[in-house]
């Protein structure tokens, strides 16, 4: 599901959506511009919100469901229960429309946002919240081409004098202390992303970097 579609070719509709932090963040691209994005007013609550967002965003747009030509989602590093969200939605609208469903590394949108608003102008990294006072973390060149990463680890043991993107650095100064926006990944620069084919297209497969808090239950033990 990750290749064949072309942002060129006429009348297409990408919706775009991450579900990688704890705002929801929905977007439509018509192949050569966005054409609208809504971001959710409250954290958390994925499943509740993600839907309704995608409905207002083809709303105002004026199309149904069976307008859209490509879906475009975040697969994170994010946590468990919101990547899920996203990427059940996007295989399913992918399945039941039969149109192909793109996966980005949540913080490859970050990255292009930064280097096309020039809040960066060198080398710099991506650090976002893992929770568990952790954070996912890649660098880019000045480009906004990834060079390593993601992985989730202490802050204190990826510090940087890096310029830094994304929440981490908002939440850990002492070890990231030259912060620079955005600090969420956007659904218009995800949709951009595809659309202008500037990131690495993935399977809408989560990218969780660790296991899940949510564990399978061993066998029970026999009784003494």
């Amino acid at each position: 599901m990750a290749a064949g579609w072309s942002a060129a070719s006429l009348g297409c509709v990408l919706l775009a959506f991450d579900t990688a932090t704890p705002l929801v963040t929905v977007a439509l691209h018509d192949g050569d511009e966005v054409l609208v994005e809504h971001t959710a007013e409250q954290k958390l609550k994925h499943g509740e919100q993600l839907a309704p967002l995608i409905e207002r965003a083809m709303n105002d747009v004026g199309i149904v469901r069976q307008d859209l030509t490509a879906i475009a989602v975040g697969v994170g590093p994010g946590p468990f229960t919101g990547l899920r969200v996203g990427l059940v939605t996007a295989r399913t609208l992918g399945f039941v429309l039969d149109i192909p469903v793109y996966g980005v590394c949540s913080l490859d949108v970050l990255a292009l946002e930064a280097v096309d608003t020039r809040t960066v102008t060198s080398d710099f990294v991506v650090a976002t919240d893992a929770r568990r006072r952790e954070v996912y973390l890649a660098s880019y060149d000045v480009d906004g081409v990834r060079l390593d990463g993601p992985v989730v680890d202490k802050p204190a043991t990826v510090a940087t004098d890096a310029p830094t993107v994304g929440e981490g650095a908002v939440l850990y100064p002492e070890a990231f202390p030259h912060a620079v926006g955005p600090t969420r990944p956007s659904a218009t620069w995800l949709a951009r992303a595809v659309a202008e084919e500037r990131a690495e297209l993935r399977d809408p497969d989560p990218l969780y970097l660790r296991r899940p808090d949510a564990a399978t239950p061993g066998p029970r033990k026999p009784a003494s």
